[in-house]
């Protein structure tokens, strides 16, 4: 079961960890590259979610799963990882549009 939770653990902090980077690439200008940020926390946190889907499959289907602190922290962390790639791409949007409003006063 450890090793169930961290797996969750690992896909949630390594989307957190790659929407954080799209945010700060974006603030560089850098759009692609914090979109192809984006795309790959997708990935993780999708894996992260299918782990956490069979989980609560097994549960479903009468398979009793001990709720214990480490499994309370991987929920945890999966939720607050969805959370900051919804932000992200938020403020990824955002600096898009300071973007170009820096641009039209250039010019």
């Amino acid at each position: 079961m450890e090793e169930i939770i961290f797996e969750i653990i690992a896909n949630g902090g390594n989307a957190k960890s790659l929407a954080y980077e799209a945010i700060m690439e974006s603030e560089n200008g850098h759009f692609e590259k914090a979109e192809a940020l984006l795309k790959e926390a997708d990935e993780s946190l999708k894996l992260a979610h299918n782990t956490q889907t069979q989980l609560i499959t097994d549960e479903v289907n009468g398979k009793h799963i001990q709720v214990s602190v480490l499994f309370v922290h991987a929920q945890d962390h999966l939720m607050s990882a969805i959370e900051v790639r919804s932000l992200a791409e938020r403020f990824i949007h955002l600096n898009q549009r300071l973007a170009k409003l820096e641009n039209r006063e250039e010019n």
